[in-house]
C-alpha cells in the first residue's frame, strides 16, 4: 500500500494470567485498604494533590520492596514486560529494565487523575484490581497533537487517528505503554472504588 505508518505509538493490554487471579487480587485488595489505613503521610497528600482519592505516590512507591504480594506481582509483570519491551525494539541485551516505583491507587466517586507523564522512566503502566462497573478507563493523548496546529477535527471513526483513545479498565487487566506517553483518567461516576496499581520502569 503506498500508505504505511511510521513512528507508531504502541500500546500493550493483557490479561495479568489466564486464570486463577480471584486469591491473589483479594490480597492486593487487602494490602491497598490496609496501606491507605495505615499511611498518614499518603493520606495527607492524596488530600490535596489527589482530591477524592489515596495514592501512594508520594509516600510508599516501592511497594515491590516492602510487600510479598507486590513482589509477586513484579514477577507476574516480567513476560508481559519483555514482549512489550522486545515489540517496542528496546535493546534488552546491554539494557535492562528495572522496576524504579510501584504504588497504589483508589479512586473514590468523582476523584480523577489528571494529565501527566512519567519522566525519567522508559515503561510505565497500570494493573487494575477491582473496577466497578462504570469506572473510567485510561485515556492517551496522541503524542502529536500540540503539534498539529491547522489540523481539522477527526471523524468518529478515526480509530487509532483520534486525539484521544479511552482504554477500558478491568479487574485483572494490565496496561503497558512508554513512560512519554501522556494520560489522565476522568472523574470515577461509579459509586464502587476503582483500586489499581501503577509502576514504573527504568
Amino acid at each position: 500500500m503506498p500508505t504505511r505508518p511510521l513512528f507508531p505509538t504502541l500500546l500493550y493490554t493483557a490479561a495479568l494470567q489466564a486464570r486463577g487471579l480471584g486469591a491473589f487480587n483479594r490480597q492486593l485488595l487487602h494490602e491497598i485498604r490496609q496501606l491507605r489505613q495505615d499511611d498518614t503521610a499518603g493520606r495527607r497528600w492524596s488530600a490535596t494533590n489527589y482530591p477524592k482519592g489515596f495514592t501512594s505516590y508520594a509516600s510508599a512507591n516501592r511497594l515491590h520492596r516492602t510487600s510479598r504480594t507486590f513482589a509477586q506481582l513484579e514477577r507476574k509483570l516480567a513476560p508481559h514486560l519483555r514482549r512489550f519491551a522486545g515489540a517496542l525494539g528496546l535493546d534488552g541485551a546491554r539494557h535492562k529494565l528495572v522496576m524504579t516505583d510501584c504504588w497504589a491507587n483508589i479512586m473514590s466517586a468523582g476523584a480523577a487523575h489528571g494529565l501527566h507523564l512519567h519522566p525519567v522512566s522508559t515503561i510505565s503502566g497500570t494493573y487494575y484490581v477491582q473496577v466497578p462497573k462504570g469506572a473510567p478507563g485510561l485515556k492517551l493523548e496522541d503524542p502529536r497533537l500540540d503539534r498539529m496546529m491547522a489540523a481539522p477535527p477527526r471523524r468518529s471513526d478515526a480509530g487509532s487517528n483520534q486525539s484521544w483513545v479511552l482504554i477500558p479498565a478491568a479487574a485483572g487487566q494490565l496496561v503497558l505503554f512508554e513512560s512519554w506517553l501522556r494520560h489522565e483518567v476522568p472523574a470515577n461516576p461509579a459509586r464502587g472504588e476503582r483500586l489499581s496499581v501503577s509502576f514504573n520502569y527504568a
